[in-house]
């Protein structure tokens, strides 16, 4: 089922949010890009590449705890593949952190000697933090710099404006907004952004969001769709599964009919906490589905 609604959000506080980074992009050595590990392809943005240049990158396939571990470690080689290093953390468990210095470190090893042999031992390293909203940027960067706390919420949108926060005597890490595109393009892109939760859900139809990813995850993961909600077998129309969702749950509104809303609520937010099962909807060198 493709989602019939056209996704557009784009707060003028982004415009804003993308002069400020592009401002203090030449005095930072490195790029930080976190991606939703459940879908890499999607939460990449596109107007990164032309601005941020020839700046070395390091990919953080965030809350990998919510992904299928199979498909991340496919999306781990894929990068390799590519000459981009990328690991996989979940920042607010803290899994995968301890191995993002060493990366850094990996990845600027010739900035380091440069510096060495200028006499700059104890200059440290500046890396930006990027990434769409609701990423967990700030989740990443609290996780990395302990005392120092950056504002979270789950939801897209909180940061607004650059923040610079020490990891250890040789890291800084700059926390910056999550800034979507203008114009989604790919419809399939826009979905599984607002599966995720990266678009605010006050924006789209929530029953045809459901409906959505019902019919992707009846596709990818029957088994843990049917097993959670009970559906055996699994309804092929995703507003009768959402009937079934809310007879299953004792969903009812005033006037006794079955509440969809609120069954759809139930199923975008359980996918979104992963007490469906760890689940990747994008695989590399898939787009679509």
């Amino acid at each position: 089922m493709e989602l019939q609604q056209t996704i557009q959000w784009f707060p003028g506080h982004m415009t804003k949010m993308w002069r400020l980074m592009e401002k203090t992009l030449p005095s930072v050595d490195a790029i930080a890009e976190l991606r939703d590990a459940r879908i890499p392809y999607a939460s990449a943005n596109p107007d990164l590449d032309k601005r941020i240049g020839s700046k070395p990158r390091l990919v953080i396939l965030n809350k990998c705890s919510m992904a299928d571990p199979d498909v991340t470690q496919q999306w781990i080689r894929y990068f390799k593949q590519n000459d981009i290093p990328a690991i996989p953390v979940d920042s607010r468990t803290g899994a995968g952190v301890q191995a993002f210095v060493p990366a850094v470190e990996d990845l600027l090893q010739d900035k380091r000697r440069a510096m060495a042999q200028k006499g700059m031992v104890n200059r440290p390293l500046y890396i930006m933090v990027v990434g769409i909203p609701n990423v967990g940027k700030s989740s990443f960067i609290n996780r990395m710099a302990h005392g120092s706390k950056a504002r979270v919420e789950d939801r897209p949108g909180v940061t607004r404006g650059n923040q610079w926060f020490t990891v250890s005597s040789g890291l800084r890490l700059l926390d910056t907004p999550g800034v979507l595109w203008p114009k989604f393009t790919d419809k399939t892109v826009a979905a599984h952004l607002a599966f995720t939760g990266a678009i605010r859900d006050e924006v789209l139809n929530c029953e045809e969001l459901a409906c959505g990813l019902y019919s992707v995850l009846a596709q990818t993961y029957p088994q843990q769709l049917a097993a959670r909600y009970k559906l055996d077998p699994l309804p092929e129309d995703p507003y009768q599964a959402l009937q079934q969702i809310a007879q299953k749950r004792g969903m009812r509104l005033s006037g006794g009919e079955w509440d969809l809303e609120r069954a759809a609520r139930t199923l975008l937010d359980e996918f979104r906490g992963a007490v469906i099962g760890k689940i990747s909807l994008e695989r590399p060198g898939v787009r679509k589905g």
